[in-house]
């Protein structure tokens, strides 16, 4: 895995992390704001064929 996929799993994590994290404690804006993060980096994979499976991000 070159450090671009790597990277880009990293903050898809840290992401999913935070996203969760501003749910559970009722943070509506920081929610809305983690998941716009989450679908710009999602989109980013896609565009340079990067694949985003819940199993390759928790275990990368």
């Amino acid at each position: 895995m070159d450090a671009f996929t790597a990277g880009l799993l990293q903050r898809i994590r840290a992401a999913e992390t935070d996203l969760t994290l501003a749910r559970e404690t009722g943070d509506d804006f920081l929610a809305d704001v983690e998941q716009a993060e989450l679908d710009d980096l999602r989109r980013l994979a896609a565009e340079h064929g990067v694949e985003v499976s819940a199993a390759e991000v928790s275990a990368a």
